[in-house]
């Protein structure tokens, strides 16, 4: 058996993407004891990273073990009690999770929809929070399966007026999208590191308001084996023990009662993450990321594309891509393959009714710079020309180079 050694490749789907050198060689960094001393510190250290990156004070900022998904799971499933009324606004598949795993929770869950490509206005949120009177309303910023940003400025307020928590999805958002976690009232927010943070898979920063920590609290119920006398169990016990948001607010706060052994080698990584986002600045990145994906979604046009969904809210990492009726009903699978063998480049396919029609190609953390984009879209020249598709020849990339001109 051979040692690991993957080939050479451009991710440049719509995650996870080709992860940032530095995160590698942080990863890469020898382990030391859960509670040593600069053990604790990298964890504070990471914490207060995590903040600048959500744009909070928050002082629950940490991480959760585990892909973005776990932070989904861990977020609902502390939040959401048995027959708690939820509101999920769905826009695409992400949605439809996050009404999934409310529903694994038992609550109540009630749900309005818009058609794939659009998103919702606030009034029909508000509408709906008016009707249905939730105790959460769970959405999703970016939904990398139609490529659609929900606008989220005015959400907090409305939850707040109809005393309802606002919980968010950013995996897919965060860091390369505008969020500002406190200026637009989110009571809790998870991301994963595989998207815009440029890092790999397999940690979830979360963030929680003050208003969601005392939803949190009310639920704590400490380990047998941890608890001392003035420990207290409180309210209706949280149905995961690994992902209970109040023991890992203990463990990564002054207490620091033992819950998992942390996982070192994503601490270090989703440390590096933040600490580049940070350096390099959270405006910045997120105008990098808005230029590179306008680049590419001119670039897509100008080899005589149809873009899918409404543009004007699309998300700035990824656009979806309709795939030619020319290629016929496989088409769209062999271009990807060919761009994968004869490039070494990855672009996504999609779920559900986009599933064979849209190709969805994304400019996300590391891969959101000038080079990656016009390689793309030179290969996916090539290769759309040796199906028989026509296009403009040199379109993409000229149409590329005309917007990093402007």
């Amino acid at each position: 058996m051979t040692q690991v050694n993957p080939p050479p490749r451009l991710l440049m789907g719509p995650g996870p993407v080709t992860a940032d050198p530095r995160v590698l060689r942080a990863m890469s960094a020898q382990l030391v004891g859960q509670f040593d001393p600069w053990m604790t510190d990298t964890m504070n250290e990471t914490m207060a990273l995590y903040r600048q990156v959500f744009r909070t004070a928050n002082r629950q900022t940490f991480l959760v073990d585990g892909t973005s998904r776990a932070g989904i799971e861990a977020a609902l499933v502390s939040l959401l009690e048995p027959g708690d009324r939820v509101l999920v606004p769905v826009f695409g598949r992400f949605g439809h999770l996050l009404t999934e795993i409310a529903e694994r929770c038992r609550a109540e869950v009630h749900t309005i929809e818009v058609p794939w490509g659009a998103v919702f206005d606030p009034e029909a949120i508000e509408d709906a929070v008016r009707r249905v009177r939730p105790k959460l309303v769970a959405v999703v910023q970016g939904d990398t399966s139609t490529t659609m940003c929900q606008p989220l400025a005015d959400l907090g307020e409305i939850c707040r007026r109809h005393d309802a928590l606002l919980y968010c999805d950013a995996t897919a958002s965060l860091g390369g999208n505008e969020f500002e976690m406190d200026a637009w009232g989110l009571d809790v927010a998870t991301a994963g590191l595989q998207k815009c943070l440029g890092g790999p898979s397999g940690s979830a920063p979360i963030s929680i308001s003050d208003r969601a920590v005392g939803v949190i609290d009310a639920r704590k119920h400490v380990e047998a084996g941890l608890r001392v006398d003035d420990d207290v169990d409180r309210g209706e016990r949280i149905a995961s023990n690994y992902l209970d948001l109040a023991q890992l607010m203990d463990y990564w706060g002054p207490r620091r009662l033992n819950h998992h052994t942390e996982a070192t080698t994503m601490l270090y990584g989703a440390r590096e993450c933040a600490r580049l986002l940070v350096e390099e600045g959270v405006d910045a990145a997120v105008a990098r990321h808005a230029g590179h994906g306008r680049a590419m979604l001119e670039g897509v046009r100008g080899l005589g594309l149809e873009v899918f969904g409404d543009v004007a809210h699309k998300m700035h990492n990824v656009v979806a891509v309709e795939i030619p009726a020319a290629l016929g009903a496989s088409g769209g699978d062999k271009v990807r393959a060919a761009l994968l063998d004869d490039f070494g480049i990855e672009i996504g396919t999609s779920f559900g009714p986009l599933h064979g029609r849209v190709w969805r190609i994304g400019t996300m953390g590391h891969n959101a710079r000038r080079d990656a984009v016009l390689l793309t879209l030179a290969a996916l020249e090539q290769v759309l020309r040796g199906h028989g598709v026509p296009v403009t020849a040199g379109g993409g990339v000229g149409a590329a180079r005309e917007v990093y001109a402007s």
